[in-house]
């Protein structure tokens, strides 16, 4: 499950991005997430809810969207799929990870794992269009 790039995950970001000189990252949700329904509940879930914040989020940015699918299942999903977007667009605002993108051409993957197929989808992030929309204020040199 995608939720957040806490403290410890941003460690091991910078790890492997400065240190082992990684070129790919993969963010991968899954379909049928218990963090995403969870997070859809309106619900005092006690100490997830600093965890859930992120996917709220996501679902109050994206709430259109999302309030237009009326399969529930379908709407998991796709919030699923939007948690993986935003999370990569979280890390495309890093230094390290424009830094990398800089100097050796770092890419930024999101991924769904279909827990039903077996399947990995690629979401397609576009990371160059991303990173130039966000540059305007996350340009980090």
């Amino acid at each position: 499950m995608v939720i957040s790039i806490d403290l410890n995950v941003m460690s091991v970001i910078n790890y492997a991005v400065d240190h082992l000189k990684v070129k790919h990252v993969i963010v991968c949700g899954h379909y049928a997430c218990g963090g995403v329904k969870a997070a859809m509940q309106s619900a005092d879930l006690g100490i997830l809810n600093p965890w859930l914040r992120n996917i709220r989020d996501v679902y109050r940015i994206h709430r259109n969207e999302l309030n237009a699918i009326e399969n529930e299942d379908k709407r998991y999903d796709r919030l699923v799929e939007l948690n993986v977007q935003e999370q990569c667009v979280n890390l495309i605002k890093t230094a390290a990870v424009q830094k990398a993108y800089r100097e050796r051409g770092l890419k930024v993957h999101g991924w769904v794992f279909d827990v039903h197929t077996g399947k990995l989808i690629d979401l397609k992030i576009d990371f160059e269009n991303y990173l130039k929309d966000i540059r305007e204020i996350y340009h980090l040199d």
